[in-house]
């Protein structure tokens, strides 16, 4: 018996001492961030702004994949399936990492198979129109769309992203019925929105804003309480005559449940100091992203946080009865 003992003890301890020396020599290779969405999107342009500067700290390059599908959950899941090591991380936002787990049969639970690193920058939704809409106002878009509800299109990033949360937000409090096209994400729905096919998105303002500058789309109001930095022009919702259409689209890191503590402790540590960067803060506003509080940075406030979205939007999704598309 003491020889089993001694035996199992000493087991533990290689095993202790493995693990301590992988968190010692993390990372030593790359590290791959999976970004569930389409190349282009609002996700692939924050994952890839902090896997650049990431590198820097930890001296290992960060690439990015995307994987798509089923609103995310599929990217999700790849994720969570990977070894827990530090090398695969998932990105992901309240579309992917809340919203999927009220409309989805996962197999995984979002809150126990995946471990938190940190809260991420985010933004507000933003309503915008293709050009030939004529509607110039929020009000004159709503009466546009309540005249038009037959045939008038909304793009989505798929069933549960956000721009579908935010829709569904939309026609809450407008009692609208939008006609919504679902996409693998939100790149390729601006893409036909500036072509026409579709005719509105309710949109990450990251991913709108390089069009709403440029003219080739319309915008009418963000879902916030105070106007953007980067675009001051575009009236809140209150503004535009839309009172409580309040919803910010955040953003984090997960690693897979039972990754050794102390390398989300230098993935942490890095993302913190990317988001502290100067030149990475003004890529972040320029996009009409806001970098969450330092006291916010933490994986503890991202678990905590994550928790409260759940409890939050589960039940208004369920009650609106949004099924997988």
């Amino acid at each position: 018996m003491r020889t089993l003992l001694a035996a199992a003890m000493a087991a533990l301890v290689v095993m202790a001492g493995a693990i301590n020396a992988t968190a010692q020599t993390f990372p030593n290779k790359s590290v791959t961030i999976i970004v569930p969405f389409s190349a282009g999107g609002p996700s692939d342009a924050l994952a890839r702004i902090m896997g650049d500067r990431m590198k820097a700290s930890l001296g290992q390059s960060f690439v990015v994949e995307n994987v798509t599908g089923a609103a995310g959950s599929i990217g999700v899941g790849r994720a969570v399936r990977a070894a827990p090591d530090g090398y695969t991380i998932s990105f992901g936002h309240l579309g992917t990492h809340v919203a999927n787990g009220a409309i989805y049969s996962l197999p995984y639970d979002l809150l126990t198979d995946l471990e938190p690193v940190v809260l991420l920058p985010s933004n507000p939704m933003v309503v915008v129109s293709k050009t030939a809409v004529p509607a110039k106002t929020l009000k004159e878009l709503l009466a546009w769309l309540k005249a038009n509800q037959d045939k008038a299109t909304a793009g989505t990033a798929g069933a549960g992203s956000g721009s579908h949360i935010a829709g569904v937000y939309l026609q809450t409090l407008t009692g609208l019925r939008l006609q919504y096209v679902p996409y693998r994400g939100t790149a390729p729905a601006l893409t036909d929105l500036v072509s026409g096919q579709i005719d509105i998105i309710v949109d990450q303002a990251s991913n709108s804003m390089q069009q709403i500058r440029s003219g080739g789309i319309r915008a009418y109001a963000i879902s916030d309480t105070k106007r953007l930095k980067a675009a001051p022009e575009i009236p809140t919702a209150e503004e535009a005559g839309l009172p409580g259409f309040h919803m910010t689209l955040w953003s984090g890191l997960w690693v897979p449940k039972g990754t050794p503590k102390d390398v989300i402790a230098r993935l942490n540590a890095a993302a913190v100091e990317a988001m502290a960067d100067p030149a990475v803060r003004k890529r972040l506003n320029d996009l009409g992203l806001e970098v969450p509080p330092r006291d916010k940075q933490t994986p503890q406030a991202l678990a905590a946080w994550h928790k409260a979205e759940v409890d939050k939007w589960w039940p208004i999704i369920k009650k609106a009865g949004i099924k997988p598309e």
